[in-house]
């Protein structure tokens, strides 16, 4: 029989198997307090992650996950209800959480932010994070907390590592191999060594696949090559501090679906400085401050991954080179006035600037872009002053708030008069152009109540939080944007003022819990994409948002267990009176799982309603609504063996009876030569896969 594991890690004997299952229940169930001591074995493929406290997810990214996640973050979000992914070929999808994409979304790295330059976000923040070098996600969902930056009208994500003071000189490693269809091959390795003084991480992967093909054997231009190297250093010179410097790179390339170049280089260099220091038994009882730079060097072309389409728009090949450098900082304290009042406060600010030039390869028609001199086009800052307050009422009783103010500054670089026209017969007369600044305080703070209910193992919340979010490059420098200085003055902040409620239920045999939101958003920033000779623009309009989410995880006896989660999203445009563009349907996830401890196995099956509710031509800085939808049912099985307490081998297939669809949230197909060209970009048809994880 296999060998068994501990949480800490230490075998266990091998017994049989009906004695570990009651031993392993007696464990969840003992009355004595020792709840989850010795045999609560993780799901060996993560289907649907649950919230586990009121509004937040916290899940693993290094444990095996159906569907099989592709090269980035987007992908990986898209497993947890309340997320979709805007498709744009195989990687680089963007993240929506309650059909809010774009800076709504609050993405953090390691506590820092990162920033792609694509004016058609080819690039989001997503594209440079490799879920698997960090060791837990979180989502805070709504405008619920003011600790981690602006404008987290969505929601918040953060990706991090964990740390843990060394006490005697050891070294672990952990790493993966991954294989699929479409030529999927993933490796990833995470080494970690240190002493109770010095310790030292080192991280890298490197993720690959082909282009794939839908449910109906077309294949979609889609393939991808990508790798992630990060190291961290740090000095502990006792058990209350720690001082840590990191740096990281990665590069890749992404063929694209929805447009007419590809993504042909994602450059990241990234480093960072943080120093925290605990005071035990002190009020003022932690610091924390941290320094960060991340670099993001994107470059698209239509001749890497593709060969030019002379009856294209661009005939001959081309290419455009845009980075973005962004510069930061965070310090915050805590204070511990009694177990009744704890206070976290402090300060962050970031810095970026965004740079692009044009050209095409060595040797080409137009001059080579390496050798383009790189022009600024806008810079945008931002600094904040946060506080957020727990005010422990009682045993059962719960309150918490927050409060921020941000200053906010952006400065647009050669701004054409919005009164300048072409001239006819193809003669463009100098434009005018002028450079600009803008600047805003923005305020933001929530209040929620929480209460564990005395009758049954439940919580309640409650909260309503308001934010106020500065329009983001993309909104007044991006692809769909009027980009004229007329619209980078006039165009408002968005105001999100929401109410999120819910119930947490949790006792031996049953996890569940339900939310509902409902929302105002003054001045919503809504995408215009133009038809015809109209232009593309943002503009304001004011909206109204709502939505539920509910998830269940039920123990049908020792071995089986059922899970299903529920996410519906709705919104409207008041000012004229209907849909607000890209609202994901209605979504329902059904997970059955037979589980021994050593082996498993599991189906997934996933329900999208028809989207009737539709504003075409209207959308966000990512995609617009191109019609109704159909619904679809995909169903996939999965199943996974821990060979001993280091080693686990999982496998999946993924849409197992090979149907062919698309998200309703959707980039649209770009039309190109050589492919069965659709109106959406078609999801992946049966996809196999293979992934052994170690642990040492």
């Amino acid at each position: 029989m296999p060998e068994l594991f501990s949480r800490e890690g230490a075998p266990i004997k091998a017994r049989p198997l009906p004695c570990l299952i009651a031993f392993a229940l007696y464990a969840v169930t003992s009355p004595t307090g020792a709840t989850d001591a010795v045999l609560t074995f993780p799901a060996i493929v993560v289907t649907a992650p649950m919230q586990e406290s009121p509004l937040t997810v916290v899940t693993d990214p290094k444990a095996p996950r159906q569907p099989v996640p592709a090269s980035d973050g987007a992908d990986f979000l898209k497993s947890i209800p309340g997320f979709s992914t805007i498709r744009k070929g195989g990687s680089n999808g963007d993240p929506m959480l309650r059909g809010m994409a774009g800076s709504r979304l609050n993405l953090l790295v390691d506590g820092g932010q990162i920033g792609g330059g694509c004016p058609s976000r080819m690039d989001p923040p997503t594209a440079y994070i490799s879920p698997q070098l960090y060791d837990r996600v979180t989502v805070i969902k709504g405008p619920q907390t003011v600790l981690h930056g602006p404008g987290n009208s969505a929601g918040t994500v953060l990706f991090e590592r964990d740390f843990k003071r060394y006490t005697k000189a050891d070294a672990s490693l952990e790493g993966s191999l991954l294989g699929g269809s479409a030529g999927r091959n993933d490796q990833m390795i995470d080494v970690r060594t240190g002493t109770p003084d010095v310790y030292m991480n080192v991280s890298a992967n490197h993720t690959h696949a082909q282009d794939y093909e839908d449910g109906d054997g077309n294949r979609v231009h889609s393939s991808w090559d990508r790798w992630n190297a990060d190291a961290a250093v740090g000095w502990t010179p006792d058990d209350d501090t720690r001082v840590e410097l990191s740096a990281g790179k990665g590069d890749g390339q992404a063929a694209y679906a929805f447009s007419g170049m590809d993504g042909a280089q994602f450059l990241r260099e990234s480093m960072g400085l943080k120093i925290e220091h605990d005071r035990p038994n002190a009020v003022f009882s932690h610091i924390e401050a941290q320094l960060y730079y991340n670099y993001a060097d994107h470059v698209m072309d239509n001749y890497t991954l593709r060969q030019p389409d002379p009856s294209s728009m661009m005939p001959m090949a081309m290419a455009s080179d845009v980075d973005r450098k962004t510069v930061g900082g965070r310090v915050v304290g805590s204070f511990d006035w009694s177990e009744a009042w704890k206070l976290q406060a402090g300060i962050d600010g970031s810095s970026s600037v965004h740079t692009s030039r044009m050209g095409g390869p060595a040797g080409g028609m137009l001059p080579d872009y390496h050798t383009q001199p790189r022009v600024r086009d806008a810079r945008i800052d931002m600094l904040g002053a946060f506080g957020e307050l727990n005010w422990n009422v009682a045993e059962r009783e719960r309150w918490m708030a927050g409060a921020r103010v941000d200053r906010a500054q952006t400065r647009g670089y050669d701004l054409p008069d919005s009164n300048s026209m072409p001239g006819m017969g193809g003669m463009v007369p100098a434009r005018h152009a002028t450079d600009a600044s803008r600047s805003q305080t923005l305020p933001s703070g929530f209040v929620r109540y929480e209460r564990d209910l005395a009758a049954s193992p439940a919580t309640f919340y409650a909260g309503v939080g308001h934010v106020e979010r500065f329009p983001d490059y993309w909104e007044l420098f991006g692809g769909h944007a009027d980009k004229t200085l007329r619209s980078f003055e006039q165009l408002k902040p968005e105001k999100t003022t929401q109410l999120d409620i819910g119930l947490q239920y949790h006792d031996s045999k049953l996890k569940a819990w339900v939310s509902g939101y409902a929302g105002v958003v003054s001045d919503f920033i809504l995408m215009d994409y133009g038809s015809g000779m109209s232009a593309s623009k943002a503009r304001n309009v004011d909206a109204r948002i709502a939505g539920a989410e509910a998830g269940l995880v039920y123990s049908l006896g020792e071995r089986w267990k059922a899970d299903a989660t529920l996410a519906w999203t709705w919104g409207e445009n008041r000012t004229e009176h209907r849909p607000l563009p890209q609202m994901p349907p209605l979504e329902a996830r059904f997970g059955l799982t037979y589980d021994t401890g050593v082996w498993s196995v599991g189906g997934l099956w996933r329900l999208a309603a028809a989207q009737h509710r539709v504003a075409v031509g209207e959308g966000n800085i990512v995609g617009q609504d191109l019609g109704p939808s159909a619904g679809f049912g995909v169903f996939s099985l999965n199943g996974g063996y821990r060979i001993d307490r280091r080693t686990t081998l999982s496998a999946g297939v993924d849409n197992l009876f090979d149907k062919t669809y698309a998200e309703h949230v959707n980039a649209a197909s770009a039309g190109l030569v050589g492919y069965v060209n659709t109106v959406r970009v078609n999801e992946p048809g049966r996809t196999f896969w293979l992934k052994l994880d170690v642990k040492y």
